[in-house]
């Protein structure tokens, strides 16, 4: 009789114990699978799985913005005209500012941005690092002019069919700057490729 009692305490322990064992095993598993889901989510978002022109814009974009900022800080030095000074050190300081925004974005994203001038961009300083004064400012400028109008080209692109939204966010943001860039880099521009009658600037 007492064996038969331990017998049936055992199976009613069993029955009330087993919907919470299995629940909790449920519970488990529903964590896992969400833990795991949230990482890959992580991981899409961290490696950067955008798009192919994306992935381009920013790593252009950033080559692009180092070699302003390099070449900014040799009209600094360079320059005959306190003009093209200004506007060199106006490159330093906002594409100094939009780099480091970008290197968040690209961070975010897993894309690793350049450190050090392309090939191209590394040409052209060492041009102008030949010349000075006047041959200089014309020089420069002609450069700001076309480098610029490439660049509001493809930030206004970018800006509009950017598939992720923080690098169309940050194309949307910086264009306006670089708007401003190369308006002043016209009106400049002109002073110092065309000779006055008196021969002076």
């Amino acid at each position: 009789m007492e064996e038969e009692e331990h017998s049936m305490i055992n199976r009613l322990v069993r029955g009330v114990a087993l919907p919470f064992v299995l629940a909790a095993v449920s519970s488990i598993g529903l964590v896992a699978q969400t833990s795991h889901k949230m990482a890959n989510d992580k991981t899409e978002t961290s490696s950067g799985q955008l798009a192919p022109a994306d992935r381009q814009f920013i790593k252009k974009a950033a080559q692009g913005g180092l070699a302003e900022v390099e070449l900014g800080k040799l009209a600094t030095e360079k320059a005959a005209s306190p003009e093209v000074k200004q506007f060199g050190q106006r490159m330093v300081d906002d594409h100094g500012k939009a780099n480091d925004q970008l290197k968040q974005v690209a961070s975010q994203k897993g894309i690793t941005v350049p450190e050090k001038l392309n090939a191209k961009d590394a040409a052209t300083k060492a041009r102008l690092e030949k010349l000075s004064g006047k041959a200089f400012d014309r020089a420069y400028m002609q450069d700001m002019v076309a480098d610029h109008t490439k660049d509001v080209s493809e930030f206004r692109t970018e800006s509009k069919s950017a598939k992720d939204p923080d690098v169309k966010s940050f194309a949307s943001q910086t264009l306006p700057t670089l708007k401003d860039h190369l308006k002043e880099a016209k009106s400049i521009a002109p002073k110092r490729t065309k000779p006055s009658p008196s021969g002076t600037h």
